[in-house]
């Protein structure tokens, strides 16, 4: 007898989708859409979300597998699925180059070749194509395939240390997350001085809570549900969402502490970032009406979108690299911005739907439920408030 395979829970799909689509936007700036995504809500931003998400998909694709016997063909695949995120990003990255030059060379706009850290190529070529090869020269709003592979090479460590001793694992990825931010701590820029825009070495943090948040859920853990937790999250969020319209928004930090606990620092994942997307994050867990919002039919365009997320991701940053090159010859207004940021999200949904009519072209296969990032869903359960004390 064969055990049913349980539906795809979309709602991770749908939330990686929106992830993405934030991601555009918010890649083509300068348009009015750029006011309207989840930046503007709160001290976080799509980013974070991203990376959260990456954690959870992680524990459901690996999580199971990462056992006695199957260890090194789970670590070989997820150190594959990080050389293919590294191959993207060079790929995305000279091609972005190559649209930019095009642009300075057939539109005679010489000063495109000073945005988005092109400028330094042109200055010292064999210096700056060993840092873009050794990642250490990176283009702006191109930062996050770099991160990800990152964390997906120590991934096996992570997904091990997690699995057997999951307070301890939080308790040291916590500390190296403070103590990178403290101190300053990341891998370097080559050859231009600074460090990497998004330290890894801070965001693993953040990518270890939602692995291990997911590996408790699939050996049936649950989300404990308390409604002071629940208040307290949804007051932080209101807090963030009110702060960020505000005067108080443009301080580095606050009461002389270090930028990574008391400042919103994205480089070192500063904590008041941090809590937030942890804060969001809870509520959509905990709160029936909001978590099922983004529970759709697996058909749904949105939970096609996030499925197919690689490929719609590389898509998204050459569309918006174009868009920003024709945003910066024609500034244009409210209809030229709708029309830039609509037909680039036709363009990632086309993509997504095509690769999804082309996946089933072939004869029909049946993956386990473990096989799944998506697969498998946060259990919450409710616990009886406690008032005065532990």
């Amino acid at each position: 007898m064969t055990m049913p395979v349980p539906e795809r829970d979309t709602r991770i799909d749908v939330l990686r989708a929106l992830a993405l689509l934030t991601i555009f936007v918010d890649h083509v700036p300068g348009t009015v859409f750029e006011n309207l995504t989840y930046k503007n809500l709160g001290f976080s931003d799509a980013a974070e979300a991203f990376v959260l998400i990456s954690g959870i998909s992680v524990a459901l694709a690996y999580g199971s597998k990462f056992k006695p016997g199957g260890r090194l063909l789970s670590t070989l695949k997820m150190w594959r699925r990080a050389g293919v995120l590294y191959v993207a990003h060079i790929v995305t990255t000279m091609v972005v180059i190559a649209m930019f030059c095009a642009a300075a060379a057939f539109i005679h706009r010489p000063d495109l070749l000073k945005m988005i850290n092109i400028e330094p190529l042109l200055k010292h070529p064999p210096e700056v194509l060993l840092g873009i090869v050794t990642l250490g020269h990176q283009l702006g709003y191109n930062n996050i395939l770099p991160v990800y592979a990152a964390l997906l090479l120590a991934a096996p460590v992570f997904v091990l240390f997690v699995s057997y001793r999951p307070v301890v694992a939080l308790t040291v990825s916590g500390l190296l997350w403070l103590i990178a931010g403290i101190w300053q701590i990341a891998p370097p820029n080559y050859p231009e001085p600074g460090l990497w825009f998004l330290n890894p070495l801070s965001w693993q943090f953040l990518f270890n809570i939602g692995l291990a948040v997911m590996l408790h859920v699939r050996r049936g853990g649950t989300i404990p549900v308390n409604r002071w937790l629940v208040g307290a999250a949804g007051a932080y969020v209101l807090t963030a969402l009110v702060w960020v319209h505000s005067p108080l928004w443009g301080q580095i930090t606050w009461f002389d502490l270090p930028v990574v606990i008391g400042g919103f620092d994205k480089t070192f994942l500063s904590l008041p970032r941090l809590l937030h997307i942890l804060s969001v994050s809870y509520l959509i867990v905990a709160l029936p009406a909001v978590s099922n919002f983004f529970r759709t039919r697996p058909d749904n365009p949105l939970a096609i979108l996030g499925k197919r997320s690689l490929p719609v991701f590389i898509a998204g940053t050459l569309i918006a690299m174009v868009a920003q090159v024709l945003k910066l010859i024609n500034p244009g207004g409210f209809a030229y911005d709708s029309l830039l940021i609509a037909a680039g999200i036709a363009m990632q949904f086309a993509l997504a739907l095509y690769l999804e009519w082309l996946s089933g072209l072939g004869p029909a296969r049946a993956k386990p439920a473990r096989d799944e990032p998506g697969r498998a869903s946060f259990g919450v359960r409710p616990v009886p408030a406690r008032v005065g004390g532990y």
